[in-house]
């Protein structure tokens, strides 16, 4: 085994258990992962890549903090280390056919003060040439999953759209500059080439929004902004607020869990155990929202653009609902004011307001994830 290339590396998290750093080494015959931890330590593997060149194991009670990820060396085409509530999941897409050969933990020991737990990754044997495969007409191939994707996925929905205008101001209507401020805030986006985004819709057309979650949700949406603009009972209310999940309504987001997702699986005979996890996960992701609600906030505020007195709310609104995915609702202003509806449909002052939104976005994943280049 050649020397470990160190792959990510990531403050472990405060409550312990944590990741401190991850390493790859070796070739296309062998190739060692391991997984630098801050105390003991044990997995459970979910999937042996057998299959479908993607292994699968759960670390129980190992805090990530930040998702780490990164291209691979050897066997390891590309991974990724990511938390739910209740541990860590790691993700290994493999470049060939290949098996688990070992894995096993090594206590601090011989200089090195962190615990390691170690996976050995070994080529599958070669079929004997003189070996007769028996193909049966009616099994369906191996259905590999997606390519495990190093971008952060982004879902902006605009808001309203085809037969639902939403609010009505002096020029037009909300689904109006809802889709023009998501178009801006896409190619602002796309620029980095840091992001995968996804749009709820990109025309004008109409989207029903029971569905418009469930589009983040399969899209594996890293987080989740819906571009709404206001209306008053007067013309004068003017400025921007952006909204998080209240706690009232938290009981409807279990209605999105599906028996496919991985942090629902723990226990299937335990439905205590399901319960707990979900409630942890959906508060993880409620803290999560209101950090980036704070940042979309301080951004906009440092451009000088109006914000409502009361700017962060909080309230039960469907497109808030993912237990799992950080979202907010950001009412850019007020269509039925003169003022914020000029703002809005001016094309450079909206494309100030989304790079606001656009540095918010940054500033929320170079604090939530380590992106390793090596």
């Amino acid at each position: 085994m050649c020397c470990l290339a160190v792959a990510a590396v990531g403050q472990a998290n405060a409550s312990g258990g944590g990741v401190l750093k991850v390493r790859l080494g070796g070739d296309q015959a062998e190739t060692r992962i391991v997984i630098d931890l801050d105390r003991s330590a044990t997995a459970k593997v979910a999937s042996d890549g057998v299959s479908d060149r993607r292994i699968v194991m759960n670390l129980p009670g190992v805090s990530v903090g930040r998702t780490l990820q990164g291209g691979g060396q050897g066997l390891v085409k590309s991974w990724m280390l990511d938390g739910g509530a209740l541990g860590a999941r790691l993700r290994i897409d493999l470049s060939n056919d290949a098996v688990i050969k070992r894995r096993f933990l090594l206590p601090p020991a011989d200089g090195a003060a962190n615990y390691r737990y170690v996976i050995d990754i070994a080529a599958a044997a070669p079929r004997a040439s003189g070996d007769r495969v028996t193909l049966i007409s009616n099994t369906a191939p191996a259905i590999r999953p997606p390519p495990l994707n190093l971008k952060k996925t982004v879902v902006i929905d605009a808001g309203h759209g085809g037969k639902d205008p939403g609010a009505v101001g002096a020029n037009g209507f909300e689904k109006e500059v809802t889709l023009a401020a998501a178009l801006a805030l896409k190619a602002r986006l796309e620029r980095t080439g840091r992001y995968r985004v996804v749009m709820t819709r990109s025309s004008d057309v109409y989207v029903p929004l029971e569905t418009r979650v469930p589009i983040a949700r399969k899209a594996g949406a890293d987080l989740f902004i819906s571009l709404h603009a206001d209306s008053g009972p007067g013309t004068t209310t003017r400025g921007a607020s952006v909204y998080t999940l209240a706690d009232r309504a938290v009981a409807r987001s279990q209605k999105l869990i599906s028996k496919d997702d991985w942090f629902m699986k723990v226990n299937q005979a335990d439905r205590g155990v399901s319960g707990i996890l979900f409630d942890l996960t959906q508060r993880s992701t409620k803290n999560r929202s209101a950090t980036f609600a704070e940042m979309v906030l301080d951004r906009i505020a440092d451009g000088d653009m109006r914000l409502l007195r009361r700017s962060h709310r909080e309230a039960g609104l469907a497109v808030l609902l993912a237990p799992d995915v950080p979202a907010v609702l950001l009412e850019m202003g007020f269509v039925n004011n003169p003022e914020d509806e000029a703002f809005l449909r001016d094309p450079a002052s909206r494309a100030k307001l989304m790079n606001a939104v656009g540095d918010s976005i940054d500033a929320y994943f170079a604090q939530e994830t380590r992106l390793a280049s090596r």
